[in-house]
Formats: C-alpha cells, sequence, structure tokens
C-alpha cells in the first residue's frame, strides 16, 4: 500500500496542494443536488447579511450560520460517500449514519433559520 504523498510534504507546498484538494472536493460537492441548492441560496443570502447585519456580531451570526449549513452539508456528503464506498447493501449501521449526517445538516438549517428570524423579525415587523 502507498503513501500518500501529501504526508510527505510540508510548508508552502503542503498547503498548496492542500488548496487543490479543497477545491476539488467543493467541485465534486457540486455535483450533489443539496449542497447546490444551499450554495446558491448562500449567493443570495451572504450579501443580505452585510445589509440587514446592524453590528460586526450580527453580521458574522448571519453570515456564520449560512456557512455552517455548507459545512456541515460537505461533511454530510463525506459521509454518506464513505459508507458508499463500504457497499451498496443495507445495513443498520450504514443508515445510521447516515441518518445522524441528515439530521446535523437539518439541525444547522434550522439554526440558520432561527438566527435569520431573530435579525430580521424586529426589522420587517413595525
Amino acid at each position: 500500500m502507498e503513501t500518500n504523498p501529501q504526508k510527505n510534504r510540508t510548508g508552502l507546498n503542503r498547503l498548496w496542494h492542500a488548496l487543490g484538494y479543497s477545491l476539488s472536493g467543493l467541485r465534486a460537492a457540486w455535483d450533489e443536488k443539496a449542497f447546490r441548492q444551499e450554495a446558491l441560496t448562500s449567493i443570495v443570502l451572504l450579501p443580505l447579511a452585510f445589509w440587514f447585519g446592524q453590528s460586526w456580531v450580527e453580521t458574522a451570526l448571519l453570515v456564520g450560520t449560512v456557512i455552517l449549513v455548507m459545512v456541515v452539508e460537505l461533511l454530510n456528503t463525506g459521509i454518506e460517500s464513505a459508507i458508499d464506498r463500504i457497499g451498496p447493501e443495507w445495513h443498520e449501521l450504514a443508515k445510521r449514519a447516515k441518518d445522524m449526517g441528515s439530521a446535523a445538516v437539518l439541525l444547522s438549517v434550522l439554526l440558520c433559520i432561527g438566527v435569520w428570524t431573530a435579525a430580521l423579525f424586529p426589522r420587517l415587523m413595525p
């Protein structure tokens, strides 16, 4: 079994290659419908966060929750891919892992909706 060449890299060379792997991961995530929907939603929400945010803390919370949803979706997709790599047959532990990843996405979306609602409600309701 060969060693991952990334393990032998150091310094800026390691960072440069790590950036390439990260961009490759984002390109792969784009093939996932859920990630595409969240990314397209973030194109709208991120600029709005800077417009609606009345302080740097509020802006950071609005931006942070949107990005958190995307991060959790990436992790969920990674879990699903690893489970699918193991095999296509049904297994209770595989189902459990996938369900927990999905639940993590749901909780991050609910958090995002809650923060946005709390920030916008006072401004939109006279």
